[in-house]
């Protein structure tokens, strides 16, 4: 929770932080100073200050982030640590800033974007690794067009949260250092059904090495500014890739086929764990494949290839769990469209993305056979994955208790696979003498290919136990914090927390979180689908 009792007499201690500006010094500012929405051209970034809250308030802090970015634990008790994180006061000698860039939405170009409410603090260099420090919902800059650039409590409750839970499971992602209420209210349409209301406005201070992205690139190739393209480009390098060398043509394609490759093994891994992103718009994807930009995301419940948790999206269903590799290669094509004018050459992009489509087949059956325990290779692997699909199809299944539950199963035991997984049909009336005979087909092909195995049932449980989580942040779940935050309680906030750092433990005492989503929440608001509303 929130540091409180200890260390008053630092409440106003200054952070001893190694603080760096290589975003700021390295890459053209706005020559604009004036907090005004405009057109930035020939900037990657205009400096702009946070706005000054009401009553701001400290609510979680991640201690483990803090450790990481060399904040130390009685910095964390400290007023100014308060006021840094909500963006009432700058550190000395920072200058915070908000970056340019545009992207394609829903499969449009839509021009210039750019942190409309995302502020840059500093950026810190700490045993080796250097962080950018953002906060979310810290008042409108030169990119909020006709926003406010402010963010309301339910949405930072749900980045900050989830932002950490997908460390916790192994997922590439920014991360988040605090949580605080501004003390001001935030008027929002939260279905954009024209019923707005003021709601508790919020701020998260989240971290990652850059907050770069392909609308960052994307911009500038739009403008046809290459000379500021090239500058961003070779800067990206320089302290993200600097294994690459020195810029050249032959550079410029390497560092396309590692972003290929960090957003393929990116959504590998959101695959694996049932999470979708629900807007992933050019401007939501990171070049360092990392998850970026939490909005209404959601972890499946039935397993469903073709479900999205954004209400914007529920019609054309762009943004659906099983489109998710085919829009992350989309996005790649308009970023190799952004660097053409550096390499001038189509073939090695093509060839790159060509490479996507393939290995996106092979890491993808490797990641299926993993979550099934299988360490050897058949030739009808893809097969036994398949029928277990079309299984899953058959009644609403939900994805992680199933995958968690088929641990338990042991080999030369096929007639009780059923008995195994049964706790994971949210209406097993449901389950009809046909459908369960498919299970039972299912699993004797399963058993069939365990015993060409060489692991024990122990073995393989353990080797399973650690790609299927048994603990994810379901929307239900998230809301329940959020109610309870409205009402100026916070203890949920934590146990989620906590419960969420250790995904694949047992850990007995938060069994109650091992369920199905309750009755109450299949279309309760903030519990099956969201909007982009912050």
């Amino acid at each position: 929770m929130v540091p409180k009792g200890r260390f008053k007499e630092d409440r106003q201690r200054p952070m001893n932080l190694n603080i760096k500006h290589t975003f700021t010094e390295e890459l053209p500012a706005d020559p604009v100073s004036d907090n005004t929405r405009r057109q930035v051209k020939e900037a990657c970034f205009s400096f702009v200050n946070p706005k000054q809250t009401k009553a701001p308030e400290l609510i979680h802090v991640s201690k483990d982030m803090a450790q990481t970015l060399g904040v130390s634990e009685a910095d964390l008790y400290s007023e100014l640590f308060t006021k840094i994180v909500t963006g009432n006061e700058l550190l000395p000698n920072t200058k915070p800033y908000a970056m340019c860039y545009g992207g394609h939405q829903f499969g449009h170009w839509a021009g210039q974007l750019g942190d409309g409410r995302a502020i840059n603090l500093f950026e810190v260099e700490h045993h080796d690794k250097q962080w950018t420090v953002q906060l979310k919902g810290a008042g409108e800059t030169p990119y909020s067009r006709s926003a406010d650039g402010l963010a309301v409590l339910r949405s930072s409750i749900r980045e900050y949260l989830c932002s950490e839970a997908m460390f916790h499971l192994g997922v590439p992602t920014t991360r988040a250092l605090s949580l605080a209420l501004s003390g001001d209210e935030v008027l929002r349409d939260m279905l954009y059904d024209g019923n707005q209301a003021y709601e508790k406005g919020a701020i998260v201070s989240r971290v990652s090495p850059s907050f770069l992205r392909f609308g960052s690139y994307e911009i500038f190739a739009a403008r046809q500014d290459h000379k500021t393209l090239k500058k961003l480009v070779d800067y990206t390098i320089q302290h993200h890739f600097s294994h690459l060398g020195s810029p050249s043509k032959e550079t410029y394609i390497q560092f396309f086929a590692e972003v290929s490759n960090l957003t393929l093994e990116l959504i590998i891994h959101w695959q694996r764990v049932g999470f979708v992103h629900g807007v992933m718009n050019t401007d939501n994807m990171s070049v360092l494949g990392l998850t970026i930009d939490y909005g209404p995301y959601g972890w499946l419940e039935g397993f469903d290839f073709g479900w999205t948790p954004n209400t914007t999206d529920s019609q054309h269903k762009r943004y659906r769990y099983g489109n998710q590799p085919n829009v992350g290669l989309w996005n790649l094509y308009q970023l190799a469209n952004a660097l053409f004018p550096l390499i001038e050459e189509t073939e090695p992009l093509e060839a790159v993305l060509e490479s996507y489509k393939t290995d996106f087949e092979s890491k993808s059956l490797e990641m299926m056979k993993q979550k099934l325990g299988l360490e050897t290779s058949e030739d009808k692997d893809d097969l036994l994955i398949k029928a277990l699909e079309d299984a899953l199809l058959l009644t609403e299944t939900d994805m992680t208790i199933f995958f968690r539950n088929l641990s338990n199963f042991q080999k030369g035991d096929a007639k009780h696979g059923l008995k195994i997984i049964k706790d994971a049909f949210y209406k097993p009336n449901e389950v009809s003498d046909t459908i369960a005979q498919q299970w039972r087909d299912w699993f004797e092909r399963y058993d069939f290919r365990l015993e060409k195995e060489t692991l024990s049932d122990t073995e393989r449980q353990s080797n399973m136990n650690v790609v299927n989580p048994k603990y994810v942040l379901r929307n239900y779940m998230a809301q329940l914090a959020i109610d309870d935050a409205n009402k100026g309680n916070y203890k949920l906030i934590d146990e989620l927390f906590q419960l969420l750092k250790k995904p694949y433990e047992e850990q007995p005492k938060y069994e109650k979180w091992f369920a199905k989503r309750p009755d109450w929440a299949r279309h309760k608001v903030g519990c099956s689908m969201l909007s982009c509303s912050s």
